[in-house]
């Protein structure tokens, strides 16, 4: 039995190897993004790279606080009778926010003022009792006065008659000792007055400071129950209120915050790895979405708190209509200035502090694919730290779709 091999043909085996090698290779030239595909000029947006002088800004967010806060605490114990004012009312200095009640506060009031009227009425009183002991005094010294002129007067007769004979030495001896013994007399009563006077000194000393302690009392009682009133104490609003109708407080517990409405601040969250560029007195830009303000850094804190740093901000500009307390602000901080720096206008998809692949124009009809590296964001501006030069021309709108090309050839 004769059997016939079936021979292949070569050119077909040839044509399948060929396909097969074709297919491999432009799948291998299209995965390694060295196509070049052929686009019209008119689907790019250009913008060109500048050099020159700029300020270096740095975004940071915040919100307005006031620039005056008074706490408001309880004057004495007592008990909320009254809530006349919830928060996010104006106030004035002289608007009562709540009422307290201490019945015992009124009573110890009442008892200081009846003791002051006691001790003021007994103080009168020593007075009159003090000059009733002058006047006797006086009325003793008065007598030995005249006791003493009437033995000067008894001494000048036995004088003169003794110069007549008349008198016996014995006589002006007797009139000489008396006038000797009433003058000692005088003396010593008129060193008793003087001690009396100057003892009254301080016993009048001593029931005045006693008054004006009452006195004291008496005021800071009666301020406390004045106080009862409790009173924002400043112009702004009533910004939190932590008691409730009818709740039991106790003396300097915390009752309600105002702050000033007019006089702001703004508190401000710094990137943690820019905080330590930043100076103080650093130009802030603050923008409210209704204008901006002018300000400067007053203030920066030590401590990091979630990657930021909190700084304090002086508003020198007017405020715009809508600034309040608790207004959330962004804020554009002076880190540096720049003599020579190069950068970009800001478009959608540039995104500071990245590296991204851009379209750079090469010659007149090529866009080349190059890795461009960005720094900050200063005034619209992105600083350029890495892949291009001065006078690059780079593709600024989006080319997500042409991102597995290398290059594109550009067509008119």
């Amino acid at each position: 039995m004769d059997i016939e091999l079936s021979q292949q043909k070569p050119w077909k085996k040839w044509t399948v190897i060929s396909l097969f090698v074709v297919l491999v290779s432009y799948a291998a030239f299209a995965l390694s993004g060295k196509a070049t595909k052929s686009v019209s000029t008119s689907e790019f947006s250009f913008q060109t790279v500048e050099s020159g002088a700029l300020d270096i800004y740095t975004n940071a967010y915040g919100e307005f606080v006031s620039a005056q806060e008074r706490l408001l605490s309880a004057p004495a114990s007592g008990k909320v009778s009254a809530i006349l004012v919830r928060p996010g009312t104006a106030v004035s200095p002289d608007t009562v926010i709540l009422q307290l009640f201490n019945p015992k506060l009124e009573q110890e009031v009442s008892q200081a003022n009846g003791l002051l009227a006691q001790q003021q009425a007994e103080q009168e009183a020593f007075k009159y009792e003090q000059q009733n002991e002058r006047l006797s005094y006086q009325g003793r010294i008065a007598d030995i006065e005249a006791d003493i002129e009437k033995a000067e007067l008894e001494l000048s007769v036995n004088q003169d008659l003794l110069s007549l004979g008349v008198s016996a030495k014995i006589e002006l001896k007797r009139a000489q000792l008396l006038v000797k013994q009433e003058t000692k007399r005088l003396q010593f009563e008129q060193q008793k007055f003087e001690q009396f006077i100057e003892m009254q000194g301080f016993q009048f000393t001593q029931r005045d400071i006693t008054v004006k302690q009452q006195m004291s009392q008496v005021a800071l009682l009666e301020e406390q129950l004045s106080n009862m009133f409790v009173k924002a104490g400043i112009t702004g609003s009533l910004q939190t209120l932590d008691i409730e109708l009818g709740q039991s407080v106790q003396l300097g517990e915390s009752l309600a915050k105002v702050g000033s409405n007019k006089e702001l601040i703004a508190r401000i969250r710094l990137p943690q790895n820019q905080a330590d560029q930043i100076d103080i007195n650093a130009p802030v830009i603050i923008d409210t979405q209704k204008g901006t303000i002018e300000a400067h850094i007053s203030r920066i804190e030590s401590v990091v708190t979630s990657g930021s740093v909190i700084a304090e901000v002086v508003l020198d500009g007017e405020l715009t209509s809508n600034a309040r307390p608790a207004l959330a602000v962004s804020a554009q901080v002076f880190v540096k200035h720049e003599d020579d720096a190069i950068f970009v206008k800001q478009v959608p998809g540039f995104r500071p502090s990245s590296r991204q692949s851009l379209f750079v124009r090469d010659g007149h009809d090529l866009l080349v694919q190059r890795d461009v590296s960005f720094g900050g964001l200063s005034q619209q501006k992105l600083i350029v730290t890495d892949g291009l030069v001065l006078g690059d021309e780079i593709v600024s709108n989006d080319t997500n779709k042409y991102k597995q090309y290398q290059e594109i050839s550009l067509a008119d």
